[in-house]
């Protein structure tokens, strides 16, 4: 199959998670050792994950963090903190066992996967898969930042990687993300895809300064006024605005959601990749978490959007899959309760029907 067609035969496998196994999973919650509804969220966490896997007995004992990195063209620009180079450095590190979510995937019990998708310069070590579909994006401030076929590419890797995944008997994805000038992109998609000005929803990104935060605003106030298709076209969008991480974590959101997996999105720019996966086909917002709400500003306008509130709140903007990494060891408590605690029948307990 071709690209667009491995697209859209994932689009087409993508059904609702089952209302009945929902359902029946609130039954057998009400049933355990526990005040009606005391367990909070983490109720309505085990009820999705017997929706999701379409069974009484859902299991996320495997999982699975998948970092995708690539370099943006915007970045020319002068829109992040950091050098270009920063991406490639990054990644190395991903590699080497350096970074945040090296200790946080590890503390949450989750393999991670990291591809190069497009930086700039190839990073060739082993614990880095390579699915380059270019070396970095083009500059959306001059033209679109991928061609339709470069897009194509980039998302059906992510769904190639999912249903990998899949096959492996992983249970739960979580989404991250590394590339410099990622969070322009991010915003330039959010405004264009929710009708809200630039201005809104620009933040400071990897930490600059007020004046290069406007540069930023303008800079994609440009992108779009030149070379933005209208909102309702997500892949169109995303081809016009994106970057090949971002293309190919919708990818990733796509590919889980047609073989009923959990997806956990991490911050700003993996929520992005998950709202084009939803506005392709709202079925997929059914297999999202969203696993904490980033300092970002327009992050609180992806969540909306979405349809999800997210689990945490911890005021990060790291990235990295950081922030799904932590929400992945609550979904796993969710189902560790789900799974083992005792009904009020088989402990003895006298229900008080409340």
């Amino acid at each position: 199959m071709t690209h667009e067609q491995i697209i859209k035969s994932t689009l087409d496998a993508i059904a609702p998670a089952s209302i009945e196994h929902f359902r029946a999973a609130a039954e057998r919650i009400d049933n355990k050792t526990k005040p009606r509804g005391s367990l909070g969220r983490l109720e309505e966490l085990a009820q999705r994950l017997c929706g999701i896997q379409r069974t009484a007995e859902p299991r996320v004992d495997k999982r699975t963090i998948v970092v995708m990195a690539g370099d943006h063209g915007v970045a020319a620009e002068g829109v992040s903190a950091y050098p270009r180079e920063v991406t490639a450095q990054m990644v190395q590190n991903f590699a080497h066992g350096g970074a945040a979510i090296n200790a946080l995937a590890k503390q949450a019990k989750a393999n991670l996967l990291v591809v190069d998708m497009g930086v700039a310069e190839p990073v060739e070590v082993e614990f880095v898969r390579s699915v380059r579909v270019g070396p970095g994006t083009r500059n959306f401030r001059e033209g679109p930042a991928m061609s339709s076929d470069e897009m194509h590419a980039a998302v059906a890797a992510g769904i190639e990687i999912s249903i990998e995944l899949a096959d492996s008997g992983v249970g739960m994805i979580g989404l991250g993300e590394m590339g410099i000038a990622n969070t322009t992109a991010s915003s330039a998609i959010t405004s264009v895809l929710t009708g809200l000005s630039p201005e809104e929803l620009t933040g400071v990104g990897t930490g600059i300064d007020e004046a290069t935060r406007l540069h930023k605003v303008q800079v994609i106030r440009d992108a779009i006024a030149h070379n933005c298709p209208p909102g309702d076209e997500p892949l169109k969008v995303l081809a016009c605005l994106g970057g090949f991480e971002i293309a190919g974590l919708v990818g990733v959101a796509l590919g889980a959601a047609s073989r009923h997996i959990a997806v956990v999105a991490d911050g700003f720019i993996s929520s992005v990749a998950a709202l084009v996966a939803v506005r392709a086909t709202p079925h997929a917002r059914d297999y999202i978490f969203t696993s904490h709400k980033s300092v970002e500003p327009g992050h609180a306008r992806v969540l909306e959007e979405i349809g999800h509130a997210p689990l945490l709140d911890l005021s990060m903007r790291l990235g990295e899959g950081t922030g799904a990494a932590l929400a992945m060891q609550l979904i796993a408590a969710a189902e560790a309760f789900y799974r083992e605690m005792a009904s009020f029948e088989s402990a003895g307990v006298s229900d008080s029907g409340k």
